[in-house]
C-alpha cells in the first residue's frame, strides 16, 4: 500500500496482518508468529466515565486474570500510549504472563512498577526511537492527549518521574503521564497507533503510513489537522470509540464521537472502518 522511498527497495514483502479489537484502545496485531498489543485493558471495571457526572475518581483499580486469559495468549511487545486507568491496569499481568517487552515513558513505567510489573521487561522511551524486533519494528513519537470542555482539559494530568510511587489504588492515581504515539511496521504494513484524538503535528509532519488507528474526540478540527499533517493515508480504523463501562462481550456502544470521526476521515478522502468488540480485520 505504501510507496517505497529512495532508501528502500521498490517491492515490499507483504504478509497478512490481523487486527483484533478488544475495546477502548486495546488491539492485538498479529502477522505470522509476531504479536503486538496496544494498551491491552480488558477488565473494564465500571467508572462512570461517559455518564453525565463523569468518572468517579474513587473507583478502585481492578485487574481480573480470569477475563484477560480468555483473550490474551501471546505477546512479543506491549505498546503503552499513556498512563490512564483505561489503558494501564492489565499490563503488569499480561507482561508477566507473556514475557513481552513493554514500551512506555518514565511515568508509565514507574506506574507499572508500582503495579508490580516485571522490571526487566520494561523499556523506557521518549519519542524518536526506532526499535527492531524479530518480525516487526516500532517507531516511537511524542504525542498529546486530547482535551475537552471550555477550558480544554483532560482527566488526571500529572507525571511520576524519579522514585516509584506507592501502588495506585484508585483511577485518579493513574495519571496521564505524557502521551506517546507509535508506528508499528509488521507484515510490510505501517500502522500509526494513536490512543487519543490528540497528536503532535511537529512529530508527525509528512509521516507516511498505510493505516491509522484514530480516536474520536478531536472534532471539529483536530482529526482534520491530523490527516493534513501526515501524508495521505488509504485507511483509518476507529479506536477508543466505545463506552468502556459496557461489557466487552456485547456489541460496542458509541459514546458519541464516531459519526464526527467518520465525517473527518471521509472528507480527507480516506477509507473509514470500524470493527466490533472482539472482531478481527485482516489487511
Amino acid at each position: 500500500m505504501r510507496a517505497a522511498t529512495a532508501d528502500e527497495p521498490a517491492a515490499v514483502d507483504r504478509q497478512p496482518v490481523e487486527l483484533t479489537w478488544w475495546g477502548n484502545h486495546a488491539w492485538q496485531i498479529r502477522s505470522g508468529e509476531s504479536v503486538v498489543l496496544t494498551d491491552p485493558w480488558l477488565t473494564r471495571f465500571v467508572t462512570g466515565t461517559y455518564a453525565p457526572e463523569g468518572a468517579d475518581e474513587t473507583t478502585r483499580i481492578v485487574s481480573k486474570p480470569s477475563v484477560i486469559d480468555k483473550y490474551v495468549t501471546k505477546a512479543d511487545a506491549i505498546l503503552v500510549h499513556h498512563g490512564h486507568y483505561d489503558h494501564l491496569p492489565d499490563v503488569p499481568y499480561i507482561a508477566r504472563r507473556t514475557k513481552a517487552t513493554v514500551l512506555g515513558n518514565e511515568t508509565h513505567l514507574n506506574l507499572l512498577r508500582a503495579l508490580r510489573a516485571p522490571g526487566d521487561q520494561l523499556t523506557q522511551v521518549v519519542g524518536g526511537e526506532y526499535l527492531p524486533f524479530t518480525g516487526f519494528t516500532v517507531e516511537v513519537f511524542r504525542s498529546l492527549h486530547s482535551c475537552g470542555g471550555a477550558r480544554h482539559q483532560f482527566a488526571f494530568p500529572g507525571t511520576r518521574p524519579g522514585v516509584v510511587p506507592a501502588r495506585p489504588r484508585t483511577i485518579a492515581e493513574l495519571v496521564e503521564g505524557g502521551t506517546l504515539a507509535y508506528v508499528l511496521t509488521i507484515g510490510g504494513l505501517r500502522i500509526l497507533s494513536l490512543s487519543t484524538a490528540g497528536f503532535d503535528p511537529v512529530a508527525l509532519k509528512d509521516l507516511e503510513v498505510d493505516v491509522v488507528l484514530a480516536a474520536p474526540g478531536g472534532e471539529p478540527g483536530v482529526t482534520d489537522r491530523l490527516l493534513k499533517t501526515i501524508k495521505p493515508v488509504p485507511l483509518v480504523i476507529a479506536t477508543h470509540w466505545d463506552d468502556f463501562d459496557k461489557p466487552l462481550d456485547e456489541p460496542a456502544e458509541d459514546w458519541g464521537g464516531l459519526a464526527k470521526l467518520e465525517a473527518s476521515v471521509l472528507a480527507a478522502g480516506a477509507e473509514f472502518k470500524k470493527v466490533e468488540h472482539l472482531q478481527s480485520i485482516t489487511l
